[in-house]
């Protein structure tokens, strides 16, 4: 399974040739190590045992990826708890402060009252994208559980096309949802949120996209629900810049491949789903662009649900 490869491909050849990285470790003088392995261009952490035995090795591993992550997460989780309460105290007296010098001085300053309006102005401003940042940190640190109820996915889903189609009219926005719509166990807010995020990211790929001299014409944003193999699979395709090099951390915190991002939109959207029990993937797009995947078990939701009425309902 780590090798994406089956056992028939596998049998008979040599560990050099199908996974370098665990070779390297038969030649190593450490018998426990932790090493970095690509799995099907997906970067995976690996504890690795030897043991040598008569004839050769045994190798034993634990594939510790997502336990490495969750650590990762908990530990930004508390620094963004941390940042965004030292930040908050200072930010509402700035902008009292500048927003009063405007009011009462502006009329006063005779010899460069352009430019006071100006740094006053700017000071105002990023104050405000100083709260917005506060926000997101205070999103993700402290992410409320969902309260799950059976809801209507292309109503959610048309929600957040909805409110970037009226923010950016030049771009061609589709929703391809079957009606009536399929329901869903799940948090109405979150994966309203979750889905949000998502054309957020679309909507400035497109536009980080036309930035660097890409052509605009046709630009696009789609998002599609369906129903597959007993999944509920939500697709959001653009034609923007398309994935990172360095995919597989996208999704952690404070990963950003924007000037101005603070990394955390990816992040929260993971932990949306991951409460949902759903799956995010990522792929790129023929011709340019992204697709993100998201796949949720409603049988799965379903039974959550249950359980969590029946245990209501035995506690009063």
């Amino acid at each position: 399974t780590l090798l994406k490869t089956s056992k028939e491909a596998a049998s008979g050849e040599k560990l050099a040739g199908l996974a370098p990285e665990p070779d390297r470790q038969l030649d190593s003088d450490e018998r426990e190590d932790i090493i970095q392995f690509s799995s099907g261009g997906e970067p995976r952490t690996l504890a690795v045992k030897r043991v040598k035995v008569e004839g050769g090795h045994v190798l034993t591993f634990d594939d510790i990826t997502n336990q490495l992550l969750d650590q990762r997460r908990a530990a930004w989780s508390d620094v963004a708890r941390r940042i965004a309460h030292e930040i908050k105290n200072p930010l509402t007296p700035i902008q009292l402060a500048a927003e009063r010098l405007q009011r009462r001085y502006a009329d006063e300053v005779k010899s460069d009252p352009a430019t006071f309006g100006q740094l006053t102005g700017t000071i105002v401003r990023q104050v405000g994208d100083l709260r917005r940042m506060v926000d997101e940190f205070s999103s993700f640190a402290r992410m409320p559980k969902p309260t799950f109820r059976e809801e209507p996915v292309t109503e959610i889903a048309r929600q957040a096309m909805f409110l970037h189609e009226v923010a950016h009219p030049g771009l061609d926005f589709v929703l391809d949802a079957p009606e009536p719509s399929p329901l869903l166990v799940c948090d109405r807010r979150l994966l309203g949120q979750a889905l949000t995020n998502v054309v957020k990211n679309a909507v400035e790929a497109i536009e980080l996209k036309k930035e660097q001299g890409g052509e605009g014409a046709g630009d696009r944003i789609e998002m599609r629900v369906s129903e597959a193999g007993g999944k509920l699979v939500i697709e959001v395709r653009d034609t923007g810049v398309g994935l990172p090099a360095d995919r597989g951390r996208l999704t952690e915190p404070y990963v950003t491949t924007r000037a101005k991002g603070t990394g955390l939109g990816l992040a929260i959207v993971k932990k949306i789903v991951e409460e949902h029990f759903g799956q995010i993937e990522f792929e790129d797009v023929a011709g340019g662009g992204t697709l993100v995947r998201f796949q949720f078990d409603p049988e799965l939701l379903e039974r959550l649900a249950l359980k969590i009425r029946e245990e209501q309902a035995a506690n009063g």
